[in-house]
């Protein structure tokens, strides 16, 4: 087997893992939010998301005083894993596999960089 086609095979095989761990963490977020009866509108799953996104940002600005100094930067875990709490109960709510979710994106990626070399959209 080619070096390539072995580097390419252990990367579908990382994404593989990737993907059957995050489908089981969106279904753990859904049974929580059945079991502890959190049952809300997806209206509010989005604002609730849009908080918890705005948590992480202050906790950015606040530490690393507002961007002059990044190497201060502090972000903490309990805030990033409400974000992904929140993200994967909208994904739920709105019918959306998060692990689908996530190849579509890295594939829009890795095509914009290959074609442009960068992973922007250009707009």
């Amino acid at each position: 087997m080619q070096p390539r086609q072995l580097k390419a095979q252990r990367k579908c095989l990382r994404r593989w893992k990737r993907w059957i761990k995050l489908k089981q963490e969106q279904e753990k977020v859904r049974e929580f939010i059945e079991e502890h009866n959190l049952e809300g509108t997806t209206a509010f799953r989005i604002l609730d998301l849009m908080a918890e996104i705005g948590e992480i940002a202050s906790d950015a600005a606040k530490s690393a005083d507002y961007g002059l100094n990044e190497d201060d930067l502090e972000v903490k875990q309990d805030e990033i894993g409400d974000a992904f709490f929140s993200l994967l109960a909208v994904s739920s709510d709105l019918g959306i596999d998060a692990e689908e979710a996530l190849e579509d994106a890295l594939e829009k990626y890795e095509s914009r960089i290959s074609g442009s070399g960068s992973p922007g959209s250009n707009r």
